[in-house]
């Protein structure tokens, strides 16, 4: 719940942050028919667009599991993230590219410059805010891993979307600035279309990223892999336990996961001991791991175990 708590508090700040620019790049984009500035405009309102869903998705993913959904709502948010992903194509990709084309086919110089560049610069300095908030909690995720690494590895779109919008937002705010400088100073109106055609196009990319990512999750990526690796350490423990053969996860929200387990018992144990056993290894392993919200566990062989994971490793092959 705190990291929870935490992820909304930047979505709200880059929320407000985002309105307030959108306005007011929209009246500059109409005071000096900028392109590249109203790109960046219909870029903010993407930006708001996407803090509302994913605000959205955070508040249905916390529901609790009902008998439609036993295991809760997790994927709301991965849902959700998805959505927001083609947002970022459809509504500030695409509308970017297209103004900038219309620009370049019928140029209008731009007027009052000096407009232009005080809001972006007030835009910059509060983009900037909202990424720095964004890249501490990324930081304090990734731990000792990658940037990239963690992006592939995050469970949570919430830890990398705000991120990835406030760099693209950013870097479309450096190039707009360009844009309206150079359209302005050489008298080619051609060069702020341009403009508007790359804050697209780094849109789009963004786009991909976060679509591609969150597809993922969505479809049921398996968990963390210290996450299983210790769950068979812990029941390994149990003196019931003969052998862990293995455990197969899948995440079903950003802190939601089932797993199934393989194990062997020791052959002296009768029906009971091994029910009891059951339930005092799902305790335990729940206890230590509450983001396990369903815990299966397979009486089998380690022989029958191998083989089953054979087949399926087979059958994935041919598919």
């Amino acid at each position: 719940m705190k990291k929870a708590s935490s992820n909304r508090r930047v979505i709200y700040i880059a929320l407000v942050g985002n309105l307030i620019i959108a306005v007011a790049k929209f009246i500059a984009a109409f005071l000096t028919s900028s392109a590249a500035m109203l790109s960046e405009a219909v870029h903010s309102v993407v930006d708001t667009l996407n803090e509302i869903l994913l605000l959205h998705g955070l508040k249905k993913s916390q529901q609790a599991p009902d008998e439609e959904h036993p295991f809760g709502y997790g994927r709301e948010l991965y849902f959700w993230s998805f959505i927001v992903a083609l947002l970022v194509f459809a509504l500030g990709a695409v509308v970017s590219i297209y103004q900038g084309l219309h620009h370049i086919a019928e140029p209008e110089a731009i007027t009052s410059p000096m407009i232009n560049y005080v809001i972006l610069m007030i835009a910059f300095v509060c983009e900037g805010f909202s990424w720095l908030l964004a890249l501490k909690g990324f930081r304090k995720y990734k731990g000792n891993m990658g940037y990239f690494e963690a992006f592939r590895k995050s469970k949570d779109p919430t830890t990398f979307t705000v991120l990835f919008e406030d760099s693209a937002a950013l870097l479309g705010l450096m190039i707009a600035f360009l844009g309206v400088f150079l359209s302005h100073y050489y008298h080619a109106p051609v060069l702020d279309g341009v403009a508007s055609i790359l804050i697209g196009c780094i849109l789009a990319v963004v786009a991909f990223f976060m679509a591609r990512e969150t597809k993922g999750l969505l479809m049921g990526e398996s968990a963390d892999p210290a996450l299983p690796k210790h769950i068979l350490e812990l029941v390994q423990q149990d003196y019931a336990v003969l052998h862990a053969n293995g455990v197969l996860t899948q995440q079903m929200g950003a802190h939601q996961v089932i797993a199934s387990l393989s194990l062997e018992f020791k052959d002296n144990l009768t029906s009971d001991e091994i029910e009891v056993c059951v339930n005092r290894l799902e305790m335990h392993v729940k206890h230590m791991h509450p983001e396990i919200v369903g815990l299966f566990i397979k009486p089998q062989t380690k022989q029958v175990w191998l083989q089953r994971l054979a087949e399926r490793r087979r059958s994935a092959q041919q598919n």
